[in-house]
């Protein structure tokens, strides 16, 4: 067997387990076993689970990456001193996250990595996420900041962190929303009707006002 299929098998096999049972629970031996390869090919390949775990995000975080800076060179030419608006940088961001499951497994398998990266305890994942996609992450907060100029960098820290967590579960309960969408209320939903549905939430949450006691002295 050729090298690259072997790559992508052991690749393919591990993204799903991942997503399926986590980190911590998946073994190399789950994964050499499904994928019908011997340990040392793993080793040979990827040298340690954590690389490989690196590899798994990278098949999805490479083509996010170009493509929302590539969507960003676009918008900033177009609004050149301008803010991008918040609908449009929103609109964008989940542009680029559609489009990029077309060229890997599912867009349910990105997005619950997407929240595996957050709740499982993997330091050295998100010390790769942020020294290979810091720079482009940062690039968004700064279109982000210009957009929402009256948010305390702060409360907008929270308030992309709620929308990432709101839209990370939305997506990667995609299959269970759509089935009780269509089974209570008749209504069959394409991905992009759902983020339609979901657009104009994130953006009033993004606006919404300071609450009054912001900033007040905790009750000790």
């Amino acid at each position: 067997m050729s090298q690259p299929s072997t790559v992508a098998r052991i690749l393919d096999t591990a993204e799903i387990l991942f997503a399926e049972k986590g980190f911590a629970e998946t073994s190399l031996r789950n994964i050499t076993t499904r994928a019908k390869v011997n340990l040392a090919a793993v080793n040979y390949h990827f040298g340690s689970k954590k690389a490989l775990i690196q590899a798994v995000f990278a098949r999805y975080l490479d083509p996010f990456s170009e493509r929302l800076n590539l969507a960003l060179d676009a918008l900033e030419q177009r609004y050149r001193d301008r803010p991008i608006p918040l609908e449009v940088l929103l609109e964008q961001l989940a542009t680029s996250v559609l489009e990029v499951p077309a060229e890997r497994n599912s867009l349910k398998i990105f997005m619950k990595l997407l929240g595996l990266a957050y709740t499982q305890a993997q330091g050295h994942l998100r010390r790769y996420i942020q020294e290979h996609y810091g720079e482009t992450f940062h690039r968004f907060v700064v279109c982000l900041r210009l957009a929402t100029p009256d948010l305390p960098d702060v409360e907008r820290f929270w308030r992309l962190h709620f929308m990432l967590g709101t839209v990370v579960f939305t997506l990667s309960g995609l299959d269970a929303l759509r089935d009780i969408a269509d089974d209570e209320y008749h209504e069959h939903m394409s991905v992009r009707d759902l983020i339609q549905r979901l657009r104009p939430v994130v953006v009033a949450g993004m606006q919404a006002p300071l609450p009054a006691s912001l900033g007040a002295d905790e009750p000790q």
